[in-house]
């Protein structure tokens, strides 16, 4: 195996590694190329700070993770504040031995002097093949809890019906009340999914939506977080992988949630609601129906992301822990 390293941005398209995301059973949206190219062209400022890596073996791509580099500091791209899962990919077959030479081919760098690789999930394999190869290489490794650590997760059935009945009887209750609640009270609603001719009108009103929150979820959407999600929506809507979805009571969207469907897992990536219906809940009425429109589209798993917030658990994830991976001469 040969660990081939590129500083050139055409190689999101010239190596295209999306076929090892979809190969490897760790392979999310965020580890695809087109998305990762889309963050460094974002917010990554200079080609001097990109490094990928990629694997090959007999003539074929095998193994492929993109790095940024920040003076000596070594770092997956993609920031922690819009990318959950970040690190490597490679064919299943192939990751074991894609862990080593990295990890032996970096050492032979004199670019970098330290890592901080975040984004690791606990329950997937790259955070222990990682850290046994930097430790092979005599470097020290020291594993933490990523920033907001916990992703829930929530595994889907086969039908609505069937993870209603699947909650403990409290919890199906509050997502039944909390629908009923605001139909009594606010009229009938509907579920109002963005298309190509409506991205911008709805990624308008969300945006608005997100500026009126509390605290630091209000100043999140800034002038260049608001692009990198309009280019977001424009790059994949079309390709059935950004869904942006609202709860609409008259001709009002109360509440918004951008997400992603992507090998049969839909996830909730960020929402928005109009404070002046906190009352009614409108946020956690619409989170219930993404979850029924991600099993009724034939996805097999919910993914809240990053942050361990109580609402999570309302809809029956259980926690899973993201970690940091520290790795110094």
């Amino acid at each position: 195996m040969e660990i081939v390293f590129s500083e050139d941005g055409r190689d999101f398209v010239r190596r295209d590694w999306s076929n090892l995301v979809t190969a490897d059973p760790a392979g999310t949206f965020f580890h695809t190329p087109q998305f990762l190219k889309l963050y460094w062209e974002e917010f990554v400022h200079g080609q001097e700070q990109l490094l990928l890596a990629f694997a090959e073996e007999d003539g074929a791509q095998v193994g492929a993770v993109a790095f940024e580099r920040s003076g000596t500091r070594l770092r997956f791209l993609g920031g922690t504040e819009v990318t959950d899962y970040m690190g490597p990919v490679a064919l299943p077959e192939a990751a074991g031995g894609f862990a080593k030479e990295l990890l032996a081919a970096l050492e032979h760098r004199d670019d970098w002097s330290e890592a901080d690789l975040r984004g690791l999930p606990e329950d997937r394999n790259w955070l222990q093949r990682l850290a046994e190869a930097a430790a092979a290489q005599g470097f020290h490794v020291e594993v933490t809890d990523d920033t907001n650590g916990i992703a829930p997760f929530l595994p889907l059935p086969g039908s609505y019906t069937e993870y209603l009945n699947s909650l403990p009887a409290k919890l199906r209750h509050e997502i039944r009340r909390k629908a009923r609640r605001l139909e009594a009270e606010a009229g009938p609603y509907r579920i109002c999914l963005a298309h190509a001719d409506t991205l911008s009108e709805y990624l308008d009103r969300f945006v608005e939506l997100h500026k009126r929150s509390d605290g630091p979820k209000g100043v999140f959407l800034q002038s260049g977080m608001e692009i990198f999600f309009r280019r977001l929506g424009e790059e994949f809507l079309p390709r059935g992988i950004f869904n942006l979805t609202f709860i609409e009571v008259g001709a009002e969207k109360v509440a918004g949630t951008v997400g992603f469907r992507f090998e049969g897992i839909s996830y909730l990536y960020n929402s928005a609601f109009d404070r002046s219906w906190r009352r009614l809940s409108p946020g956690m009425v619409l989170v219930a129906e993404d979850i029924r429109i991600a099993i009724e589209g034939g996805c097999s798993g919910f993914d809240m992301l990053k942050g361990e917030y109580d609402y999570k658990y309302r809809f029956g994830a259980y926690p899973r822990s993201i970690k940091r991976l520290a790795i110094s001469r």
